[in-house]
Parts: C-alpha cells; sequence; structure tokens
C-alpha cells in the first residue's frame, strides 16, 4: 500500500503526524508513505522508517511572488512530482483549504476531514471522503483517528509513538551531561521573560552542568549570547538543521522550552522535558509524550514583578522553573 500525505507545516503539526505512520505500519507492514511538506521542515517526514518520497513544496514563497513561482518552473515540477504516483490513498492531514487545493493534483481517493471537523470547512469539498473527527481533542489524537478512519484499521487504544529512526540523524558532536534552553519562538507574547532565562542559566551554571542553547534568527542569537555571558559551562550553538538539532535534543538530559516547535520535538524524542505556557493553552496542541511537564503561567499566582514583559509569564518565575527540573533531573537518575 502506498499512501500519500498532505502536511505542509508547522514544524509542531508535521511532528504530530508521525505517530499516525507508526498505527498503519502496525497494521499494515508493508505501507509506503510519500508526503507533501514545507521546504523549510523537509527533514522530518525523512526520520520515519515508513517515509520514502518528500515532496517539498514552497507555499509560503510562492503565495508572495506567484508569477515567479511558474516562471521559475518550480510549480511545474511540483505538480509532476505529486502527480507521478496512483496512490492507495491521499490524506491531508491538514484540514486547510491550501492543502485540500494540493490533493487534487494528486492521483488516488482523497481522504480529509468532514466540515464540521476541518479547521477550514470549505476544505472538505475537495475530499472524496470526507471523515469525522470530534474535536476537543490533543492534534495527535485526531490526526491518529483520521488515518485509521481513512486506511480502514482499529485505532490502538495506547498512546501514540513517533518513532523516529536516530539512525537516520547525524552523529551528536556533543557528550556528557548537558542541558537545552529552547528559548526562541514566533510570537512575542510565547517568550519566557529574558531576566527569567537569565537567572536560570546563572543558578544552573553553578551546579556545573552545561547548557547548551540553540537560535534561528538575529533575535534569537542575541538573547543566547546575553544568556551565555550568565555562566561559564552555557554554549551558544552554531546555526543547525532540523536534523542536526533533533540529534542534540537526543543527547540531551533534559530540556526548558517555551510553546515552540522544538518543544515538540523535544517530545517526540521522549526525552524529559519542561514547555512554559502563557497565553496558549496545551491541551489541544502542547507537547505529547512521555517525560513531557507542562507549567502553565496562569496556575500560579505570585505578586508579580511589573517591569516583567509579557507579563502573563511574571508569576512563572525562575525559582518555579529550577525546581521543577531539579525534580525531573532527580527523577530521571533515579529511573
Amino acid at each position: 500500500m502506498r499512501v500519500l500525505i498532505i502536511k505542509t507545516s508547522s514544524l509542531g503539526d508535521v511532528i504530530h503526524t508521525l505517530p499516525a505512520l507508526t498505527d498503519a505500519a502496525r497494521y499494515f507492514p508493508d505501507i509506503q508513505f510519500d508526503w507533501v511538506v514545507e521546504n523549510g521542515f523537509s527533514q522530518v517526514p525523512g526520520w520515519h522508517a515508513k517515509v520514502d518520497k518528500i515532496i517539498p513544496v514552497s507555499l509560503r514563497r510562492w503565495r508572495k511572488q506567484p508569477l515567479k513561482a511558474r516562471k521559475s518552473g518550480e510549480w511545474a515540477e511540483f505538480k509532476n512530482d505529486i502527480g507521478a504516483t496512483d496512490y492507495d490513498a491521499v490524506i491531508d492531514a491538514q484540514g486547510l483549504l491550501k492543502s485540500a487545493v494540493l490533493c487534487r493534483y494528486a492521483k488516488g481517493p482523497r481522504f480529509g476531514l468532514d466540515k464540521n471537523s476541518a479547521r477550514e470547512p470549505l476544505a472538505s469539498r475537495f475530499y472524496h471522503h470526507k471523515i469525522s473527527v470530534p474535536k476537543g481533542q490533543h492534534a495527535v489524537e485526531r490526526t491518529r483517528q483520521l488515518f485509521a478512519a481513512s486506511l480502514g484499521y482499529q485505532l490502538p487504544e495506547s498512546l501514540g509513538e513517533y518513532q523516529i529512526d536516530r539512525g537516520r540523524l547525524p552523529q551528536n558532536p556533543h557528550s556528557g551531561d548537558y542541558l537545552l534552553f529552547c528559548h526562541g519562538t514566533t510570537w512575542a507574547t510565547k517568550h519566557w521573560p529574558d531576566p527569567y532565562w537569565l537567572e536560570l542559566a546563572k543558578q544552573l551554571s553553578a551546579t556545573g552542568l552545561k547548557i547548551l542553547l540553540p537560535w534561528g534568527n538575529d533575535v534569537e542569537r542575541q538573547r543566547a549570547e546575553q544568556i551565555a555571558a550568565m555562566g561559564s559551562h552555557v554554549e551558544v550553538l552554531p546555526r543547525s538543521s532540523l536534523s542536526e538539532l533533533a540529534s542534540i535534543i537526543a543527547g540531551a538530559r533534559a530540556v526548558v522550552s517555551v510553546d515552540t516547535g522544538l518543544a515538540h520535538l523535544t517530545a517526540a524524542m521522549a526525552v524529559p522535558n519542561i514547555t512554559l505556557y502563557g497565553p496558549t493553552d496545551p491541551k489541544l496542541v502542547g507537547t505529547y509524550g512521555a517525560h513531557q511537564t507542562r507549567l502553565i503561567a496562569k496556575n500560579y499566582t505570585l505578586p508579580g514583578d511589573n517591569s516583567i514583559e509579557p507579563k502573563v509569564f511574571a508569576a512563572l518565575t525562575p525559582t518555579i522553573v529550577l525546581e521543577q527540573l531539579k525534580t525531573m533531573l532527580s527523577e530521571e537518575k533515579a529511573g
């Protein structure tokens, strides 16, 4: 059986799709998946052993420069790639109009969420088979249910498994005990305050534990350099690919992260992780998997520092995070 997946972005959404592949492979051992995904996240599907062909798209860029995309031949090349295979099933796991439109260029029966289940109801008009999946569930569980109904198997009741093949990742250049701070995110209101990161690094550095700091743009690099100045055991990583970061995350003792794609990558690697939530609710799209701790700012009531920005995080102090991290490291060592 050969199945095409349409799941283009974002990083967390792409990672949340992996457990559905694991489910399907248990029922159909010979199944193979091709995957349409944004070019920036095209490394991720290849980490799963059941993914064969990756078909990259650059929808974000193409929508800004549609004429350039056509003249360059990129759009024609994509249509040739997606239409080259007769699939047993084409599953739109995104549920958006943009992903549903892409389904039209693939050969095979098209499956997707019905109008009451999809994020954008109009998307359902593009599918041959419309699947009802109740809302109010975590994205991983909804995707697992979509795949099970589309391909015709009974969904296991156990927790979904990502099954990232670590043999497909590059060698980790770091050894020994180290922590990772995933401090960067796209929303300004999801950033844990910089002074809190500085204080947490200062206190942890005194313990002798090494702290590694990834970054993805100049603003994040500058923050990482400020955090690194707080202790001799804090190191700013060079610019790294997603596969390189996955390998480094896999070797960490623990991670502290904001609500970002790297938090979901950490969960997929089953590495102990503390994720800090401010304006977002982790119930539907939070970190999913073993060894994941969610600290939600609104659950803490302390006299806040009026100078702290964003204010939603004022009560979620470095002391709270440090105590939770100490507990996590103790449990991990005992285990």
